[in-house]
Parts: C-alpha cells; structure tokens; sequence
C-alpha cells in the first residue's frame, strides 16, 4: 500500500495541481513529466514529486519558456540561470520589436498613411544599426560630393558624429523620428535643398554666414519675433543693425539673404530636430521663424 501511495494516475495529479488532464498528457508525451511505470490496466503512473515538477513546469511555461528548454532545466542539462538569461535575452528582442511594431501602427494611424507607406515604415523601422548609418552615411556623402572647403566638410564631420543610433530601448518618439528622418533624406528634393546649401556656400563662404551671423540672429531677431516687432518698423531697422555690418556690400547682401531663404526651410530645421530626438537631446527652439524675419527686414532695410 506505501507503495501505490507514492504514485499518481494523471486524474490525480490534476486534482492536486489543479491542471487539466489534457495539459497533464501532453507534457508527459513531450518528456517534460515522464511517468515512472504503469499500471497492469496500462495506465501511466507518477512518482511522488511530480506534484513539484508540474507546479515547476507550469511556472516556467508561464514565463514564456518552451517545453524543450524546460526540459533541460528539469534533466538538470542547464541550470536554471542559463535557461534564464536565454529566455531573457530574447523576450529582449521581442520588447524592441513590439515596440517598434507599436510605433509604426501609431504612426500610421497619426499620418492616415496607405499600405504603401505602412509597408516602407516598417522596413525603415527594422533596419539595423548598420543600416542606418549607411542611409545617413550616403545621404551625407551625395550632399557634400566634391566638396573642398574646410568649413563646409567641419559641417558634414559633424554631421556624421550623429548618427541616428535608436538606443536599445527606443521610445516610441523616437521611432517616430527616425522613420520621418529616413524619409526625408530619401526626398530628392531635400536633398536638392541641402545640396544648394552646400554648394553656395562653398562658392562665396556663405557657410560663415552660419558661424558668425546665426548667433547674432538667436540673440538679437529671437525677441523681437516673440513681442511681435514687425520687420519693417524702426525697430526692425536697429536689430538688423545689431546683425547685419553696415558696410556689407551689396553682392554680399544678396547672399545673405539667399542664405536666410535657405536656411529659413523648414525641412532644414526639422532633420536637426529629428536628430536630437532619435540621440535623446532636447530640440533647440524653432528658428525658421527667426530667420524669416531677419531676411524680410533685411529686404525692407538694406
């Protein structure tokens, strides 16, 4: 009798492990709940701590581990903290590609975009660090091509310092931003923008513009936008001053001004935005409307 006691029929352990028969069954047919004899009807028999070893299967089946992994940690082929590093190392990579799942539907939802588009956000969002280097690397490249001056290249070297790494844990924003930035690298026309950026100021140094007078603009255009100044008015006329040299000769007057035309496109301002959100870094205030008012008042002044 001491004997039948430390065996239990499948109907058994479900009563006292609260597991169904069924469950029961087909972890015994896996190898996960091996029976240790059976009875002369032909029924599986169990031994006294499979109570134990179900209550141990179906926790670790809850926390997502498959049966052969399972299996190993029951046979004792890995420990425990093996079995668990795995497991968490690819529950990892499912969080990362849950949330980019999630990022790419909220972005669609937000953008009302067609299947089309559904399709490339989601292979924008999937691309490995690598790859999205190399999207960069070569959108860089095909603006600064045959480039020489030491301003203009100090630009792109900055450029290329930051890369649009998505962080191992990226929110969703910053997916957001790193599939709008893809994007609009991949426009001709952006990048028909950035190349004339380039190429005139390689032509007559208008990149000094962007050392020396874009301080001065933030500094002194900035609140006169805020209160309102309008470009035109007197006032208008002494910021410019502030700004603009009042020898400046009119050849290069006019290119100050095509300067603040291109410098004053908003799809300019929005890739360095992008980019401080995909590094984690606070966007700096908005200046397209800054620099729109300096090139009107300049118009109306000089």
């Amino acid at each position: 009798m001491e004997e039948e006691t430390d065996r239990y029929t499948i109907g058994e352990l479900a009563r006292r492990t609260e597991l169904s028969t069924r469950t029961i069954r087909f972890w015994s047919d896996s190898g996960v709940i091996p029976p240790v004899e059976r009875s002369a009807g032909g029924y599986r028999l169990y031994g006294a701590d499979a109570v134990g070893r179900l209550h141990l299967v179906r926790t670790l089946r809850e926390l997502g581990l498959g049966l052969d992994a399972v299996r190993e940690v029951l046979d004792r082929q890995s420990t425990l903290a093996e079995i668990a590093a795995i497991h968490v190392e690819a529950l990892d990579t499912q969080i990362r590609m849950l949330r980019l799942n999630r990022a790419v539907l909220h972005n669609a939802i937000c953008r009302e975009n067609k299947i089309e588009g559904l399709s490339l956000m989601y292979e924008l969002a999937r691309l490995s660090a690598r790859e999205r280097q190399h999207l960069i690397d070569g959108f860089v490249d095909k603006i600064f091509a045959g480039v020489d001056d030491a301003d203009a290249l100090a630009i792109a070297d900055f450029m290329r310092e930051m890369p649009p790494q998505l962080p191992e844990d990226p929110t969703s924003a910053q997916v957001d931003a790193w599939i709008e930035l893809a994007g609009l690298v991949s426009d001709d026309d952006f990048q028909r923008t950035m190349r004339q950026m380039v190429l005139r100021g390689e032509s007559d140094n208008r990149i000094e513009f962007g050392l020396n007078i874009r301080p001065l603009v933030l500094v002194h255009a900035s609140p006169a936008v805020e209160k309102g100044i309008a470009p035109e008015s007197d006032t208008g006329r002494a910021i410019v001053d502030h700004i603009v040299p009042a020898d400046l000769a009119d050849t290069e007057s006019r290119a100050l001004l095509e300067w603040l035309d291109l410098v004053a496109e908003p799809r300019v301002e929005r890739y360095w935005q992008l980019l401080s959100l995909i590094n984690d870094r606070p966007p700096g205030p908005p200046s397209v409307p800054v620099f729109a008012w300096l090139a009107a008042a300049v118009r109306a002044h000089r």
